[in-house]
């Protein structure tokens, strides 16, 4: 009897398996509509006493009017995540008060001229009061320790001592009857932008009642000098990265004088310090020039740590964690030491003597420990898939807490709670959870190879949907831009592997000299071989690739990248034949052009060899369209029309070549787009060109 009930009782739980595989609903493949709509989730900012994490959730749409991004409230604890705002513009820059009882945050709601600093009283709750109301607009907000206070970063016309100045420079140079941009000194543009006469500068608004912004740097001998500006990042508008000082009397922030050197030499910046009250001068903090960011003090303010890399003749130089003594000031020391890996993100604990670090390695996205004071980082948690992509810790909580970011190429971005010790993460969040395990995806298979000029070299697969392994692939070799870039493990919406996979092809993606995440010697690995040797290095991923895996068909291939990926594909046209087409976007065809018309200049002579007249060989011998005669493989061309850091200058010259060899080609020019095309339906209809390109050309 016994053997017969555990007999039924196995034929019972086979039959519930099998009634739940039948009704659990089937993976569907990765759709443009299903990635674009996934719902986007910013990075953590925690509140001071670890109670509570703010974070940002874009609510994407095709119609640009309908898309929404708010403010969301979740305890460190868990529990169900609140929204804070529902407003039509959005929010941004949210950071905390140093009581942890109110945010401040950047929005441009009805009747803003500009964005603007709003506070929002998270205890009480309540509407958000507008603190500002400059005609120039604010961002980056920062509370002062005392809280009584916001600093916040503004653009503004030289020599205009207040927001009445700035309302009358707009006025006039809008008054004029021409239009005209006149310019006498570098750079003039940047990214998509042409860039004006206004610069940045730092505002103190106080949060007494009737009080007004006071600009600390007008009128100071540096905000005067030619060539003062702060650091360029995603747009065209630098930021000098304030911060206050521990006692609140000062501002400390990164500048230079010597922006106009850029077309001949590297920008050197400095750390700067001023009175929070203002009327006075600037003075370096650091008598060292070079690349500064992520100023950060330590709880106890006796220290300011920061990212620092030094100038000289490479055509890289590795960010380092650095620290200098508080409120002395000078020379600074190098923290994390015997360590040849890029700081992305850093955050110290509250006793001040560990700093935590997030590392990009392989794809992937480490967490890392060092003590404060220096030493050896230490590995601490190296996550199967994905990575951290942000990283948090309040100062004034009851014990040490790591709040980040977590995500994969699978896993959209979700916010998490770190524990160090047992080597995992939870999520406080699960925005697109459901969403992502709904979709026939597969993270990606990772190998390592040692190429013929010794250096080893990453590569990750993508799989399609419903994967046979005993099946044939053709392969799309997908070549990352930069080149000081990665192929990370994470999600993305200009190349997404899994979109281009959805094709019916297999992605190989290779991490080859120039990358990123491998130490300062791999990245400087390019200089004087810009093209040639990274396509080498490609062509020899693409043999070891096809000698692993058995499903890759080597027969029917085709590459193809963006921006520096669009460069190497362009020379894999002049140089290979393996390929059954190619698809480039943003890809430079002539060097020489690219120097001239790129608003970049001095880092492409570090790589060729000097200057175009100089006398390298390179700026001839690695431009592909010195091989225009050799160019036979059908192309797919996409080019932003608003391109100022790949002008559509060399597109051009790329179809000229391609539509007088009589190769197969097609030319996409985007009239709204810039170096990424990022307008929701215009990238449908590019990832529809493109799966058409791979179907017609990759069919067995």
């Amino acid at each position: 009897m016994k053997k017969t009930r555990l007999l039924a009782l196995a034929l019972c739980a086979g039959l519930s398996t099998q009634a739940l595989a039948a009704t659990a609903p089937a993976k569907a493949p990765i759709t443009h509509e299903s990635l674009w709509m996934m719902k986007r989730v910013g990075a953590p900012v925690v509140s001071p006493d670890g109670k509570w994490v703010v974070y940002a959730i874009n609510e994407p749409a095709y119609e640009g009017d309908k898309a929404v991004n708010d403010l969301w409230l979740v305890s460190t604890d868990g529990g169900a995540p609140r929204r804070l705002t529902n407003t039509k513009g959005g929010e941004s820059d949210a950071v905390w008060s140093p009581d942890s009882t109110s945010i401040a945050f950047v929005a441009k709601r009805e009747g803003d001229e500009a964005g603007q600093v709003y506070v929002l009283d998270i205890v009480h709750g309540g509407e958000a009061r507008r603190v500002t109301s400059v005609s120039t607009g604010a961002a980056r907000p920062q509370w002062r320790p005392d809280g009584g206070a916001i600093l916040f970063e503004s653009s503004v016309f030289p020599g205009a001592a207040d927001d009445d100045a700035n309302r009358k420079a707009a006025a006039d140079k809008k008054a004029l009857k021409y239009n005209v941009r006149i310019y006498e000194r570098y750079p003039i543009r940047y990214w998509n932008e042409w860039l004006d006469d206004r610069q940045p500068t730092i505002l103190v608004q106080s949060l007494e009642a009737g009080a007004k912004p006071k600009d600390i740097l007008a009128g100071t001998k540096l905000a005067t000098t030619n060539g003062f500006s702060g650091i360029f990042g995603g747009d065209a508008t630098p930021s000098l990265k304030p911060v206050w000082s521990p006692d609140g009397k000062e501002v400390v922030f990164i500048a230079t004088t010597e922006a106009w050197t850029a077309v001949r030499a590297n920008v050197g910046y400095q750390i700067y310090r001023t009175a929070a009250a203002g009327g006075a001068e600037p003075v370096a903090a650091s008598p060292v020039k070079g690349d500064y960011d992520k100023l950060t003090f330590s709880p106890d303010g006796k220290f300011l740590y920061f990212t620092y890399a030094e100038q000289d003749q490479e055509i890289y130089q590795l960010p380092r964690l650095n620290r200098l003594a508080w409120p002395g000031g000078g020379a600074h020391t190098l923290v994390a030491r015997d360590f040849d890996r890029e700081p992305a993100e850093f955050a110290l604990t509250p006793d001040g003597g560990t700093a935590y670090v997030l590392v990009p390695e392989a794809g992937m996205e480490n967490l890392y420990k060092v003590a404060s004071s220096g030493g050896k980082p230490e590995l601490v948690i190296a996550p199967k898939t994905g990575g951290y992509t942000s990283l948090a810790i309040p100062e004034k909580a009851a014990k040490p807490m790591l709040i980040g970011a977590w995500g994969s190429s699978v896993n959209p971005t979700e916010i998490v709670r770190i524990d160090p010790a047992a080597k995992r993460h939870v999520n406080l969040t699960s925005v697109n959870v459901a969403a992502a395990q709904a979709i026939d995806w597969s993270s990606p298979l990772h190998f390592t190879f040692t190429a013929k000029d010794g250096l080893p070299i990453h590569s990750m697969l993508v799989t399609p949907p419903n994967f046979d392994p005993k099946k044939k692939y053709p392969v799309m070799v997908l070549i990352h831009g930069g080149p000081a870039s990665t192929n990370p493990d994470q999600i993305g919406l200009r190349w997404n592997y899994h979109l281009l996979a959805a094709s019916g092809v297999v992605v190989l993606m290779s991490d080859y000299k120039g990358s990123v995440g491998y130490g300062e010697t791999f990245s400087q690995a390019i200089k004087l071989d810009p093209l040639k040797g990274p396509a080498e290095e490609i062509d020899q991923a693409v043999d070891e690739a096809l000698k692993r895996y058995a499903f890759l068909d080597g027969s029917r291939m085709c590459a193809g990248g963006a921006s520096y990926g669009g460069h190497l594909t362009n020379w894999i046209q002049a140089t290979s034949t393996r390929y059954r087409c190619l698809i480039s976007h943003a890809g430079e065809v002539d060097l020489l052009t690219q120097w001239g018309e790129s608003d970049g200049n001095y880092g492409r002579e570090l790589t060729n060899g000097g200057p175009p007249w100089a006398g390298s060989p390179i700026w001839v011998e690695q431009s592909p369209i010195t091989h225009g005669a050799d160019w036979k493989t059908p192309m797919l061309m996409s080019i932003g029309e608003r391109d100022y850091r790949v002008p559509l200058g060399n597109t051009l010259e790329a179809w000229a070549v391609l539509q007088r060899q009589q190769v197969p080609s097609r030319l996409l020019v985007w009239p709204d787009a810039w170096h990424w095309i990022t307008k929701p339906e215009d990238s449908r209809k590019f990832y529809g060109e493109v799966d058409a390109w791979l179907t017609k050309y990759l069919k067995p």
